[in-house]
């Protein structure tokens, strides 16, 4: 009995030490991590920026996780060149954390820096413990601004491969278009569609590259659905529009410019269209307004100039005209139309 009872009791004394234990100190460099990554969450920058000065004075500068947020911090307030100096700090005190490596080839890419971008994210490659798709589709990006479409073609397919975002499917097309590959793109955006149906995006830049191939119930069908999904998309309503004034239709066309302008009032494509769908309905007026305008926005446009020759010409005042159509020609003197108004 003595035997069992001992048994039975010690239960009781083992629970009653664990009770008085302590629970373990956190060291000095982490114990407020917690309290940073609360504030930075919320987006309470000002706040977080002063934890992050004092953990950094305690700690010498070498707390690694205070170095990071700072270097987010500072991105997101635009100065890049500071935050590439936190995230290097970051990369000397941990060089075998991927993340680190990332950030430091990002705030390069930012920087223009594409060359040295490119050997942050191999290095990156190199560390990681398996195929990362940021790492590739970052690799894409950058080889992408300096030319190598080839190189950039082959990461982005892998990025892919790996996982099918949105991002990597839309440069992977913008790399086609730059080889003239205009199918090749239209291939990429419906491949891209069947992942991502509700992509606004998507829908109305493969409804543009209908348009430009002269698939003209294609377009109107991709841009419909991105209209669908989203009722206020700009870039589709812009799209729409020139559809329906293409047909002739300028009414309709201007009802979707007037939704669009609450998004783009500083689209020069968008006041250069409204301008001529008034021409077109004979609104002289209001239609030199809305090019002068589009003029302002971008003077070296010569599609606006062109069209405020060809206004000015048909309200005969032909020293207004001769002005806009000379500029049009400086800008683009491989215009025969704008020589046989000028003429």
């Amino acid at each position: 009995m003595r035997q069992w009872r001992m048994a039975y009791r010690s239960p009781q004394l083992s629970r009653s030490m664990v009770r008085t234990r302590k629970a373990p100190e956190l060291p000095l460099l982490e114990n407020r991590n917690w309290l940073i990554h609360v504030h930075y969450s919320r987006k309470e920058f000002g706040i977080c920026k002063i934890l992050l000065q004092e953990e950094l004075e305690k700690s010498n500068g070498t707390c690694e996780y205070a170095n990071y947020v700072q270097g987010l911090i500072l991105r997101h307030e635009g100065k890049i060149q500071e935050s590439l100096e936190y995230f290097q700090n970051c990369h000397t005190l941990n060089p075998q954390n991927i993340n680190n490596i990332k950030q430091v080839a990002r705030s390069l890419y930012l920087l223009g820096r594409h060359a040295l971008a490119i050997e942050a994210y191999l290095e990156a490659e190199n560390v990681s413990s398996k195929p990362d798709w940021d790492i590739y589709h970052n690799l894409g990006t950058c080889l992408l601004h300096i030319g190598e479409l080839t190189k950039a073609k082959e990461y982005l397919l892998t990025a892919i491969q790996l996982s099918h975002q949105e991002t990597s499917y839309m440069e992977l097309a913008k790399i086609h278009l730059l080889e003239d590959d205009v199918e090749g793109a239209i291939g990429i955006y419906n491949a891209a569609l069947e992942w991502y149906p509700d992509s606004c995006e998507l829908a109305t830049s493969l409804g543009l590259l209908y348009m430009k191939t002269g698939q003209h119930q294609r377009a109107f069908e991709k841009l419909g659905s991105a209209l669908a999904h989203d009722g206020m998309c700009s870039k589709a309503l812009l799209a729409a529009g020139s559809m329906m004034q293409n047909h002739q239709d300028f009414d309709v066309a201007l009802s979707k410019y007037k939704i669009a302008a609450q998004f783009l009032p500083e689209s020069t494509a968008l006041w250069n269209n409204i301008g001529m769908c008034f021409f077109e309905k004979k609104k002289y007026v209001a239609a030199i307004s809305c090019l002068k305008r589009a003029n302002y926005l971008a003077p070296f446009d010569w599609k606006t100039l062109y069209n405020l020759g060809l206004i000015h010409l048909t309200t005969k005042q032909f020293a207004s005209s001769f002005h806009y159509l000379s500029a049009a020609i400086n800008l683009q003197p491989n215009s025969a139309r704008t020589f046989m108004l000028l003429a």
